[in-house]
């Protein structure tokens, strides 16, 4: 199964890039999962033994490093890589 993870740490800052964001980053990039960084959060794709390894870290680390809310979801992916959710309400 794969696992498409989007998540996002607070607090923002618009000067820098924070150390739990770099925390955050560092757990997805490591555990070699397809990242994509947004404007509005990241998020990262992969195999659900890697993925569910790097949220643990990424919310482990990320805490420590000073974040003080995490946002994250978890969706399923097909084999074509499309959220199985949005999959099933279509239809398919």
């Amino acid at each position: 199964m794969r696992l498409k993870v989007e998540f996002t740490t607070e607090p923002f800052e618009l000067d820098g890039f924070p150390d739990h964001a770099k925390a955050a980053r560092r757990a997805v990039d490591e555990a070699g999962l397809t990242v994509d960084v947004g404007p509005f959060g990241t998020s990262a794709e992969g195999e659900a033994a890697a993925a569910l390894a790097a949220v643990e870290r990424l919310l482990r680390e990320t805490l420590a490093s000073g974040a003080t809310r995490i946002s994250l979801q978890v969706s399923t992916l097909d084999e074509a890589g499309r959220p199985i959710a949005e999959r099933e309400e279509d239809g398919a």
